[in-house]
C-alpha cells in the first residue's frame, strides 16, 4: 500500500515537473507560466479574461504564450496578423476544440457529421429567399409579442421592468417561434434556457458547484424534452426550419437522441446573442440622449406605409442605426477565436517578425481587446460614440488604421474567415427591427434619469455577447399613435 502511494506521488511529481519546466525556445513568443504549477493563469483568465490579457499585452506585447490549466495558449493581439491564424486550416485545427465544447456543454457527440456539411446546410437557410422568409416571420412575431404584451394597458398606463429581461425575453420568444414554430411551450423553454445560459460559462470551464451542476443537468434534460419534435417519435409535423434541420441530421447518420441534443445547440447558437445585443444598444441610447435623438430623427424620415407586412427598414438605408449597432457590438461583443496547433507552425507577424508555434499548443485571438478596444485604432475606445462608424457625409465609415496600415479587421463581433457566423444577416435584421418596433410603438425612459448602464459580467468573455451584471430599470407604455416620436 505504501509502495503504491509512493509511486502515485512520484508520478504526480514528475507531471508537475514536466509542466513546470517548460522553457521558451528560440523564436517562440514570450512565455508566462504563472506561479502555480499546471494551473498557471487559469483562475485569473476565467475571472476576467479582458483584464488579464490586457495585463499580459502591456507586459509582453501583441503575442505571448500563457499556461492555463495544463494547456499552453499563444494569444495573438495584432489584427494585421490575424489572417495567419484564420486562413491556416492545415496546421491549425478548429474541429477538435469545438467537439470538446459540444460534449462538455451540450452533452452532444456528432462523430459522423462533417462541419462543412452542416455549414452548407446553414447557408441554404440563412441566405437568399429562405433568409427573407425567416426575417419576415421574425418581424411578425416580434410585433405580435410586443403588442399582445400591452393589449390590456391603456395608452397612459406606465409599466416598469428590467430592460435586459424585456429584450432577452421578446427576442428569444420571437426567434423560437420563427425557427421552432412551437407556440405551446415558448415561455417554459425561455425560462429553462435562461437557467442553463446563466451557468454556461461555468459549464465550459468545469467550475460548477454541486448545486449548480444539478441545475444545469436538470435544465439541459428539460430542454431536450421540450425541444423534441413529434416526428422524432413517429408523429407528424408541419414543415419548418426545425424539421429540415432534424432531417439533415438523420441524413448525416445522427441518431434520435443526439438529434434532440443538437436542437439545444441550435437554440443556443441562434438565440443567445440577440437579446443581450438589443439590451446594450437600447441602454446606450437611453443613457446618451444625443444618440437617441439622432436615431429617432432618422426613423422619422422613413416612409411609413399602412400595410403592416411591409418593413420600412428593408427599403430604406439607416446609416445612423447601423453605426449605433456597430458601436454597440464593438463595445460588448467578446468572442474568442481558438485553434489547436496540430503541426508546428511558423507565424509571420505583420511587422516581419516570425514566431514558432509548438504542436499541441493552442492559439487564441481575442478581437474584443484588439482591434475593438485598441486606442490606436479607435480613439477613446471605452466611450460610446454613436457616430464612430459614420463619415462626415453620413456614409458608413469602414477605413481604420493601425501602425499606418489600413485594417481588414477593425471590429469582429461575428468572427472571421470560413467560421464567420452564418446567421449574421438574420441577427442584424432582428435586432434592428426590434429597436425600430420598440421606438415606434412604445414610450420608454429610465425609471431614474441618473441611472447608468450596469457593468458587464466579466466571466462571460469568450462566449459571444457580454451580459450585464445587473439590469437597467425602465418604464414604458404604448404610444397613443404608432410611429409618433
Amino acid at each position: 500500500m505504501l509502495w503504491t502511494i509512493f509511486l502515485l506521488l512520484n508520478g504526480l511529481l514528475i507531471l508537475v515537473l514536466l509542466y513546470s519546466t517548460r522553457t521558451r525556445r528560440k523564436n517562440e513568443p514570450p512565455l508566462d507560466k504563472g506561479l502555480v504549477p499546471w494551473l498557471g493563469h487559469a483562475l485569473e483568465f476565467g475571472k476576467d479574461a479582458a483584464k488579464f490579457l490586457s495585463r499580459m499585452k502591456a507586459k509582453h506585447g501583441d503575442i505571448f504564450t500563457v499556461r492555463v490549466a495544463g494547456h499552453y495558449v499563444t494569444v495573438l493581439l495584432d489584427p494585421n496578423s490575424f489572417d495567419e491564424v484564420i486562413n491556416d486550416t492545415v496546421r491549425l485545427d478548429f474541429a477538435r476544440t469545438r467537439k470538446q465544447h459540444l460534449r462538455q456543454i451540450f452533452g452532444l457527440q456528432l462523430p459522423s457529421m462533417e462541419p462543412t456539411a452542416q455549414r452548407r446546410w446553414m447557408e441554404q437557410h440563412f441566405r437568399g429567399l429562405c433568409l427573407s422568409k425567416l426575417s419576415s416571420s421574425m418581424t411578425g412575431h416580434l410585433q405580435s409579442l410586443l403588442l399582445s404584451d400591452h393589449k390590456d394597458c391603456g395608452p397612459s398606463e406606465w409599466r416598469q421592468g428590467g430592460l435586459f429581461s424585456l429584450c432577452y425575453s421578446l427576442l428569444f420568444k420571437a426567434g423560437y417561434l420563427t425557427l421552432f414554430e412551437r407556440r405551446d411551450n415558448a415561455e417554459e423553454v425561455y425560462n429553462e434556457f435562461r437557467k442553463f445560459d446563466n451557468l454556461l460559462n461555468k459549464v465550459a470551464r468545469d467550475s460548477l458547484s454541486r448545486e449548480e451542476s444539478k441545475t444545469v443537468n436538470s435544465s439541459r434534460e428539460q430542454l431536450w424534452k421540450l425541444l423534441c419534435p413529434s416526428w422524432l417519435s413517429g408523429g407528424s409535423e408541419t414543415s419548418s426550419w426545425q424539421q429540415s434541420y432534424s432531417l439533415f441530421l438523420q441524413e448525416q447518420g445522427v441518431d434520435a437522441e443526439m438529434q434532440k441534443r443538437a436542437l439545444l445547440l441550435q437554440l443556443w447558437t441562434t438565440q443567445c446573442n440577440a437579446g443581450p445585443a438589443a439590451f446594450w444598444l437600447l441602454g446606450y441610447l437611453l443613457t446618451h440622449p444625443e444618440a437617441m435623438e439622432a436615431i429617432k430623427s432618422e426613423l422619422r424620415c422613413l416612409h411609413f406605409q399602412e400595410n403592416p407586412t411591409i418593413n420600412p427598414l428593408e427599403s430604406h438605408s439607416t446609416p445612423v442605426l447601423d453605426s449605433v449597432l456597430s458601436e454597440t457590438l464593438r463595445l460588448t461583443a467578446a468572442v474568442m477565436i481558438n485553434r489547436e496547433v496540430v503541426q508546428e507552425k511558423t507565424l509571420l507577424m505583420s511587422n516581419g517578425q516570425r514566431y514558432r508555434l509548438r504542436q499541441g499548443d493552442r492559439v487564441c485571438l481575442f478581437p474584443f481587446l484588439s482591434p475593438q478596444m485598441d486606442p490606436e485604432i479607435h480613439q477613446d475606445p471605452q466611450i460610446f460614440k454613436y457616430d464612430r462608424f459614420l463619415n462626415e457625409d453620413n456614409t458608413p465609415k469602414d477605413k481604420f488604421y493601425k501602425d499606418g496600415k489600413i485594417l481588414k479587421y477593425y471590429t469582429m463581433p461575428w468572427g472571421a474567415g470560413k467560421n464567420m457566423c452564418i446567421g449574421k444577416e438574420f441577427a442584424v435584421t432582428a435586432i434592428k427591427q426590434f429597436v425600430f418596433l420598440l421606438l415606434t410603438h412604445l414610450d420608454m425612459e429610465m425609471c431614474d434619469p441618473r441611472d447608468k448602464l450596469p457593468p458587464v459580467n466579466p466571466t462571460r468573455y469568450g462566449f459571444g455577447m457580454l451580459q450585464p451584471d445587473g439590469d437597467l430599470r425602465v418604464r414604458f407604455r404604448l404610444k397613443t399613435k404608432s410611429y409618433e416620436m
